[in-house]
Parts: structure tokens; sequence; C-alpha cells
């Protein structure tokens, strides 16, 4: 039986990621990220924390028939789930518009750099 090894690597090809990570691109990128994402999270959890004190402590509020048998309570439950679809139907619109072109980008200009310039910008 022959012992497995590793595949040989292909330093030609290396990528410099700190240097790709300090670019100015990739900081465009973050901050986009962090500027939907953050506040987005925060507000949900202020949402989903209010929810659950409601629920503890305001039982005459949360019991209060709407329609029948249904009351606040279940109301707001159920907007929990309708706030959550909502919230990622409208990352994934915000990725597509303005995350993926600019990861896309990167990612691109790494697959096609050459493997000199690569090796030049680590020195």
């Amino acid at each position: 039986m022959v012992p497995a090894t590793d595949p040989p690597r292909d330093t030609q090809t290396a990528i410099d990621y700190p240097a790709v990570q300090a670019s100015e691109e990739f900081g465009e990128l973050r901050k986009r990220h962090r500027s939907f994402a953050f506040p987005l999270a925060v507000a949900f959890l202020v949402w989903y924390f209010a929810y659950v004190l409601l629920a503890d402590y305001a039982h005459d509020f949360m019991s209060t028939p709407v329609i029948g048998n249904i009351n606040v309570g279940v109301i707001l439950g159920l907007a929990q789930f309708v706030t959550t679809f909502g919230i990622t139907m409208w990352y994934v619109s915000y990725a597509n518009r303005k995350l993926d072109p600019l990861a896309t980008s990167i990612r691109s200009d790494l697959e096609n750099q050459d493997p000199q310039a690569r090796e030049e910008a680590r020195s």
C-alpha cells in the first residue's frame, strides 16, 4: 500500500490575504455589510426582547382579544416570524445589490492577478 501524501503546494498562486484584507475595496465591503447587519440585528433583538418581556410581565395586554380567540400575544408572536422572513428577504436583496458585486470584483481581481504580481506584492 502506498502512503498518502499531500499534493504539492503551488507557491506561484499563493494569495496575500493580509494585503487583500487591508485593501480599500475589502474595507468598503466590510463597511457596507456592517452598516446594514449590525443596526438591523440590534433592532430585531430589541423587538424580540420587547415581545418576551411583554409576554412575561404584561399578561393583561397580551391576552387582550382581537378576533375571537386570537389575542395580541398570538399576533405579536406571529409577527416575530413575519419579521424574521422580512429581514431575510431584505438582507438578500441588499446583498445582491450592494455586497455581491463588490465581492465578485474582489474575487475576480484575485483570480486574474498575475502570479508574478502576487509575488512582488508580498515582497
